[in-house]
């Protein structure tokens, strides 16, 4: 029988958008199914950064870090208002891994991957400004490198943009309540969160990402016998007030053989993280524990010149990582790769499950499940997605701040600190949101710190968010900026604004 897609996948994380975007590009008819929000989970919990995974190199992850290595480029040329360069600095601990180590793994850093427009690692004195602003004057050497960061739940939200854009439906706040095979296709049903009602869709090919959920939905919901090998490991992040003015980032060693990152946040805060704990609990209410919160202030106090506390923390935030289970004795040394399982037969729709992987290598795993999908598939085209911008990211990469002054000049209203807001959120698209205005007035009624709305109309319109933890938390990060009362208006304006959009539908 005829299906209504040829790819059905469920989870709406970096995996799942990314595999769809990629599939809709060559040519497949695609539906994407999450239960929450897009990056609801593990995919907006990240550490933000698009880097090769340095501490990898120990666990003989070669493989994983050359392929991570080479998609940081990739990726920043990709979304360049999402995405840019970072440089790390790792202090040398003379009681931890020797410097001769430490030179080592980094020159293979360097050379693994791909690097062209990233600087190489230098060794730096931390003495000197601006290395020794914010450490202890106990650290003398220290090394420096590249990697990027990225705007962990906007790059989702991109890919799902894209995807829609080139005929990929997109359906949050729906569950796949089933999943059978019957005859030669999948029969889903499809329960909408809001209204729980329900309808039955058909696929030629399903496709399980839901991150922390893959075992859940393999045995349960699409019926397999077999037992998947999942392992979930909780990490946690801190937010504390900015600890150092200059724009390098920390990298901390400590003494149980992790590591640990404090990375300039928003402008005005640190961002301190992660940890690598087994998790056994409900995966909904993943929360960071007061033991969570002990260890990172402790293990960035080890470093810094001012100690932190737990009072200072001002966020935090985990995420549930859906590892294969490759038998590792500890969390932290357990495969950060990805593992794609098939389930396919004669006159059988093909099951592909997707275990692990990180937010770096998304796109090649999205190469890799077409891959083992292309003979179930009618592609009209081969691979594509390294050289095609997302959404708003069409321009260069050394063109952030010319983007910038031009938002500026044509739009003299904003000032600087909006107009950059604007760009590093929504590139060249940010020109939509603001449209014909000539003042901020023209933009709508603001909830705070330049939130107006024009741009929540756009992020419901175009980004599927439905409420303010939505827009305050993963399509910005204005969570930290506005307050609990701005923050309930925002979510009554946004239930208003729905409850009309729906009437007007009807």
């Amino acid at each position: 029988m005829a299906a209504d897609y040829d790819l059905l996948v469920i989870g709406g994380g970096i995996n799942g958008t990314g595999i769809a975007r990629d599939a809709v590009g060559r040519g497949a008819s695609v539906m994407v199914v999450e239960m929450g929000d897009l990056a609801g989970a593990t995919s907006s919990a990240s550490t933000k950064l698009i880097h090769g995974g340095l501490r990898y190199l120990e666990y003989y992850e070669f493989n994983l870090v050359r392929k991570a290595l080479k998609e940081r480029e990739v990726l920043w040329r990709a979304a360049p208002h999402i995405a840019w360069p970072l440089r790390f600095i790792l202090p040398h601990h003379k009681e931890l891994r020797p410097a001769w180590l430490l030179r080592l793994g980094l020159f293979m850093y360097d050379h693994l991957g791909g690097r062209e427009l990233l600087p190489a690692t230098k060794t730096v004195r931390l003495d000197q400004s601006p290395y020794s602003q914010g450490l202890k004057k106990l650290f003398k050497r220290g090394f420096e490198y590249s990697d990027c960061w990225v705007d962990d739940a906007r790059l989702v939200a991109l890919n799902a943009r894209d995807a829609a854009d080139r005929g990929a439906e997109i359906q949050t706040r729906t569950k796949c309540v089933s999943a059978r095979r019957q005859d030669d296709v999948w029969q889903v049903v499809l329960r909408d969160m809001a209204t729980a009602e329900e309808k039955t869709v058909t696929a030629n090919v399903l496709v399980n990402a839901a991150g922390p959920w893959v075992a859940e939905m393999l045995q349960d919901v699409a019926g397999a016998n077999k037992s998947s090998r999942i392992r979930l490991v909780k990490g946690s992040h801190i937010i504390v007030p900015r600890q150092f003015k200059h724009d390098r980032c920390f990298i901390f060693q400590n003494g149980d053989g992790r590591i640990v990152f404090a990375i300039p946040y928003e402008n005005d805060f640190t961002l301190i993280g992660t940890t690598d704990i087994d998790f056994q609990d409900d995966l909904g209410d993943a929360q960071i524990s007061q033991d969570e919160i002990d260890y990172l202030c402790a293990a960035a106090s080890e470093y810094l010149e001012k100690p932190i506390s737990p009072e200072d923390v001002v966020h935090t935030y985990s995420g549930v990582r859906p590892l294969y289970d490759d038998g590792a004795k500890d969390a932290k040394a357990a495969t950060r790769d990805y593992v794609l399982e098939l389930d396919v037969g004669e006159k059988k729709p093909a099951l592909l499950s997707v275990f692990g992987g990180k937010i770096t290598t998304y796109r090649k795993l999205a190469e890799e499940a077409l891959g083992e999908l292309e003979p179930y598939l009618p592609f009209k085209r081969g691979v594509w997605t390294a050289y095609a911008p997302l959404p708003g990211g069409d321009f260069r990469v050394d063109a952030f701040d010319a983007q910038v002054a031009q938002l500026e000049e044509d739009y003299p209203f904003l000032g600087k600190v909006f107009a950059t807001r604007l760009i590093r959120l929504y590139g060249t698209d940010a020109r939509f949101i603001l449209s014909e205005a000539k003042t901020q007035k023209d933009l709508g009624r603001c909830f705070g710190y330049n939130l107006h709305e024009a741009e929540v109309k756009w992020l419901i319109k175009r980004e599927w968010a439905r409420t303010a933890e939505d827009v305050l938390w993963r399509r910005t990060k204005l969570g930290l900026r506005l307050s609990g009362e701005e923050a309930a208006d925002l979510d009554v304006f946004m239930s208003s604004y729905l409850a009309d959009q729906t009437g007007a539908a009807a």
